[in-house]
């Protein structure tokens, strides 16, 4: 394992008896992307308001950058990127004035926070709409604003919760290639996102949270692996025409979903057998692919099967591989 950028030890918090954080426990390192995965009320924007130090933890402890946010917190937020869903200041500034004010907060010269704040724009791409009022920016600008303000004072730790909201095809495609950039810079990134295929395409590590609590690595690691449906096409074929066909040459239960056959395998290498037969049988296979992606299969599957409830028998919080109560979230 690397360096740590993130360390969590089994931390709790509540709010008069809603217990929304209940022995988080997780790591992340240095240059990687870890992203944070759960349900609306599973106490991820929770744990991220107590990584950015505007909540203080009742037990357990934390470390951003090697910092305890509790101890030191001006220190941490020294280190510290936090971008929350929601924009949430100074309507009447401009994208430009916002991002200098910040920096100005942060203890940059008028100059250098100037200077900052342009190079942000053109790195979010608002330059058109720099001397725009944030009242008049869309959800998905003020988004982009805020990964902007977040990185004003050139953290080593970014906070991301739902970054991707409210972005356009393009924009989640930039911002992709984004976070990507800030993990190969060094920096430790953190992202919450109900998004599972966008989080798919950019994390190293995902970790699962589930009632306030960690779910262990053993549990994510076996949910990962059980059966789950995948989709094939036949070229210049209709799926329903080459349906009985496909369920002959593999032995089993085919059924059709628009333009695709789905087939259900307990796992990749029994996707790669079946793959095989189908080459071998003839049958021109131009797609074949899971259908959905891993980190939605073991989300499904741990929300089917049920994570034991905080102390129970395989309920230890090791992290696997991943929100300040906003709004649907009661953590």
């Amino acid at each position: 394992m690397g360096t740590l950028g993130i360390v969590v030890d089994d931390v709790h918090r509540s709010f008069g008896t809603v217990h929304a954080v209940r022995g988080m426990s997780l790591e992340a390192e240095v240059g990687n992307v870890t992203g944070l995965v759960g349900p609306n009320g599973a106490g991820k924007t929770t744990l991220m308001l107590m990584l950015a130090s505007l909540l203080a933890p009742e037990s357990g402890s934390i470390r951003v950058d090697g910092v305890d946010p509790v101890a030191e917190p001006a220190r941490a937020r020294a280190a510290i990127g936090w971008m929350p869903d929601a924009l949430g200041a100074w309507p009447s500034l401009t994208a430009r004035e916002t991002l200098a004010m910040t920096g100005r907060l942060y203890g940059a010269s008028k100059q250098d926070a100037a200077s900052r704040a342009t190079a942000l724009l053109e790195r979010v791409d608002l330059t058109t709409l720099a001397d725009a009022p944030a009242r008049v920016l869309s959800r998905g600008q003020k988004q982009r604003l805020g990964l902007a303000r977040a990185l004003v004072h050139d953290p080593r730790v970014l906070l991301l919760d739902e970054p991707a909201s409210g972005l356009d095809p393009q924009a989640r495609i930039e911002l992709r290639g984004m976070l990507r950039g800030f993990a190969a810079e060094g920096r430790t990134v953190l992202i919450s996102s109900h998004v599972l295929s966008e989080l798919e395409e950019v994390v190293d590590t995902a970790v699962f949270v589930e009632a306030g609590a960690t779910v262990a690595a053993d549990r994510v690691a076996a949910a990962a692996q059980t059966s789950r449906a995948w989709r094939l096409r036949i070229a210049g074929a209709q799926a329903e025409t080459e349906r009985e066909r496909v369920a002959s040459v593999l032995g089993t239960a085919a059924q059709v979903d628009r333009q695709d056959i789905l087939v259900t395998f307990a796992g990749e290498r029994a996707a790669a057998d079946a793959l095989r037969l189908l080459v071998q049988a003839g049958l021109p296979v131009v797609e074949f692919a899971p259908a959905v992606g891993s980190l939605e299969h073991a989300f499904l599957d741990l929300r089917q099967n049920g994570t034991p409830p905080p102390g129970s028998p395989g309920s230890s919080a090791a992290p696997a591989a991943p929100t300040a109560p906003t709004e649907g979230d009661a953590s």
